[in-house]
């Protein structure tokens, strides 16, 4: 009763182990996104995303601006599995940061923060706008006083009536960083009515000002001078990497001043573009490299006028390294560090289930590294690691999780067989956390050991009995048994050793094993040492166990590729045994190397190649081949000597015809059979020697000579 007592708990254990090996802390799948809401779209709800697997399925909380939801006190916000949908958004409560949490019974990880912004484009007030009267030749600023508006907006300006812009020039501006229009010099073709027309960039909605009328006085024309800059860029811009920059520049003045461009220390990129007004100069894909002061000058022949501003690119917070689930046993110490890249320099901040961890008599944090000494099971948890400088901040997570477990064994028995006078090794390897404490004993007799295993040399009958290991920590005690009996060696016989056989017989090779009859053996064929497949042999295999102790295995119908070593290894619980035997196949001879014209006649060619395989059969002679626009197909060629003998590795090809293109090859010979032929040669063209036709004894033949006559003729 007893002993199904502990097989019982044995069982339990085990299987609660299975659980929480499968239980995982939340891990994001979806994080919220910085979303911008239309206020007079006809959707009436905005939807930040959140999703995290984990088992248990976690739970989730959100919170605003450090704020937490409470989802219970009205209908405007609820969850769809993680996300947070917001029916009937309003800018004045619902605009800001948002988080979410994602929870399980393993502990908290938080989301990154989420920007929602409301997208709208108020009206311009209806007030009469009065007229702006300039003397010509004067400059003069047409102020645009856009209505409210978020996110950022474009400005253009109409001219008279829609559809007529202000076209850009040297003498006409428009910032899109006041939206007022510049007119560096005013013309007579300026008079007329100017209407300022913004546009959303996100929700594409438009607005038109009142006309603002541009007349001229009548007291005198405006005389030159020197140039005054009324649109700079910030004296200080920062610019986030990969992003366009523009920077704006741009002057009254009599003459219309020229507008120039330089980077102080050093050259302005070459990516970089300028406006046709050559007031704007817009960097693309802004790299580190392309900080720097810059500087825009206005000039006429009057004088000049010049603005320097810094540009400094900054860059987001990216990982480097990152933190990985770990699990420790309890009292060992915990070492994490994530590391991430950013301009500024990034700070790091850590985060235990959600709320900050601080410093404390265990746990240390230095530049991003997380030191917890003698971890406890109360340290389990998500952790992460925050990196963040003022433009962002990444958030990087892992598991903690302490084991504690008293020590188990997947079996409380095991019977191993060890081969007589060999090593033998009894493992010992329970689940448990920490390391239990390992001891070994025989009987009464408590046995040394090393890594937990129990070693063996050369071993005797008098190793064989019950040795039992009993692990132990501070969670509890369990031991198991192995029951050793002691074999003698296996041998194996293979036979025969060494064959020749010729394609297309057949042959069988014999396997015996001479063994402990008490153990089962069991056999496994190889062909150079990779294991041999019956059903996708062909049917040249075939396996064949006449008793218990004998396999052998018969090749019907052997082809060349079937030479080779053969293997045999028998195997029982206590010992493997493997031997081998040759396997010659003798065969035709395998394709002679490529083959070179060395020389070329009119009606010879000297051709050498070099040797293929013999396929276990010397190679007895040559058969020399030509292919020609006359021939039907390849034809043997005649040969000087007249008989090429098998270590012969060049002969002349003689009686061909003068001034034809000839292919050549080449068929080794032996005892067995007539090989592949040859790869062909290069074409080659014989010398010329005459018209003289090919006679009917030449290798050409009857046939060809017709052929040739008709060439003949053609030409």
């Amino acid at each position: 009763m007893q002993h199904i007592l502990s097989q019982s708990t044995h069982c339990i254990a085990v299987f609660l182990l299975c659980i929480i090996y499968t239980l995982f802390g939340p891990v994001f799948i979806q994080e919220p996104d910085d979303t911008i809401f239309a206020l007079d779209s006809d959707e009436k709800k905005v939807t930040m995303n959140c999703e995290a697997r984990g088992n248990p399925q976690p739970t989730y909380r959100w919170t605003v601006n450090g704020t937490e939801l409470d989802l219970s006190t009205g209908f405007r916000y609820s969850l769809t599995d993680g996300s947070l949908v917001i029916t009937d958004p309003r800018e004045e409560t619902d605009s800001g940061r948002y988080q979410c949490q994602a929870s399980n019974s393993l502990g908290s990880v938080l989301s990154r923060e989420a920007l929602l912004q409301f997208a709208y484009l108020g009206n311009f007030s209806n007030r009469t706008r009065g007229a702006v009267s300039v003397r010509e030749g004067q400059g003069v600023v047409l102020m645009c006083s856009p209505p409210p508006h978020s996110p950022e907006i474009t400005y253009s300006w109409v001219f008279n009536e829609f559809p007529s812009f202000v076209a850009e020039d040297s003498r006409r501006f428009v910032s899109q960083e006041t939206g007022n229009l510049y007119i560096s010099k005013v013309q007579p073709s300026d008079v007329g009515s100017y209407i300022c027309l913004v546009k959303n960039m996100a929700t594409g909605s438009r607005a038109l000002s009142p006309p603002t009328p541009l007349t001229l006085r009548t007291d005198g024309i405006m005389g030159e001078y020197e140039p005054k800059i009324e649109v700079h860029f910030p004296q200080t811009v920062m610019a986030a990497k990969g992003l366009t920059v523009r920077l704006e520049c741009f002057a009254l003045g009599n003459p219309v001043p020229t507008i120039t461009w330089r980077k102080l220390n050093g050259n302005i990129p070459k990516k970089a573009r300028l406006r046709k007004s050559q007031a704007v100069l817009e960097i693309p894909n802004i790299q580190l490299d392309d900080s720097g002061s810059y500087e825009c000058k206005a000039e006429n022949y009057r004088g000049g006028n010049a603005f320097r501003g810094q540009l400094q690119v900054y860059t987001y917070p990216q990982w480097t390294s990152v933190i990985n689930d770990t699990r420790l046993d309890s009292g060992e110490e915990l070492q994490w560090e994530c590391k991430a890249t950013g301009r500024p320099r990034p700070l790091y901040r850590w985060l235990r289930n959600g709320t900050p961890l601080f410093p404390q008599s265990r746990v240390e944090m230095v530049n991003g590294e997380l030191i917890i000494r003698a971890v406890r099971p109360t340290d389990s948890g998500m952790y992460q690691c925050v990196a963040e400088n003022k433009y962002g901040a990444i958030y990087s997570s892992a598991e903690l999780r302490i084991l504690a477990s008293a020590p188990t064994f997947q079996s409380s028995v095991v019977r191993l067989v060890a081969t007589l006078g060999k090593d033998v090794s009894l493992e010992c390897k329970p689940r448990a956390s920490p390391k239990p404490t390992i001891t070994w004993r025989k009987g009464d007799r408590t046995l040394l050991l090393r890594n937990n295993s129990l070693r063996i040399v050369n071993a005797t009958r008098a190793d064989e009995g019950t040795y039992v290991c009993r692990a132990e920590n501070q969670f509890g005690v369990t031991e198991m048994t192995t029951v050793l009996m002691v074999k003698e060696a296996m041998r194996v016989e293979l036979s025969p050793a060494r064959v020749e056989v010729t394609v297309g017989e057949s042959v069988v090779l014999s396997c015996k094993a001479i063994h402990d009859p008490s153990l089962d053996v069991v056999f496994l064929w190889m062909h150079n040492r990779q294991p041999l497949s019956f059903h996708q042999g062909g049917g040249h295999f075939e396996y064949i166990q006449t008793q218990s102790s004998n396999a052998d295995l018969m090749i019907r119908n052997i082809l060349l590729k079937h030479a080779g070593r053969y293997g045999c290894r028998a195997q029982t619980s206590g010992d493997t045994v493997f031997a081998e035997a040759e396997l010659l196949v003798r065969g035709p001879p395998g394709p002679p190397g490529i083959v070179i014209v060395e020389e070329i006649t009119d009606t010879t060619a000297t051709l050498s190649w070099s040797r293929g395989m013999d396929n276990h059969s010397p190679i007895s002679s040559y058969n020399l081949q030509a292919r020609s626009p006359f021939s039907l197909g390849w034809q043997t060629v005649r040969t000087d000597p007249e008989r090429v003998i098998g270590d012969m590795e060049s002969a002349v090809a003689v009686d061909l015809n003068p001034w034809v293109e000839y292919e050549f090859r080449v068929v080794a010979i032996n005892a067995i059979g007539t090989g592949d032929p040859s790869a062909p040669s290069r074409v080659v063209r014989t010398k010329e020697a005459g018209m003289t036709p090919p006679g009917p004894e030449t290798p050409l033949g009857r046939s060809q000579l017709h052929m040739f006559l008709l060439v003949v003729l053609q030409k």
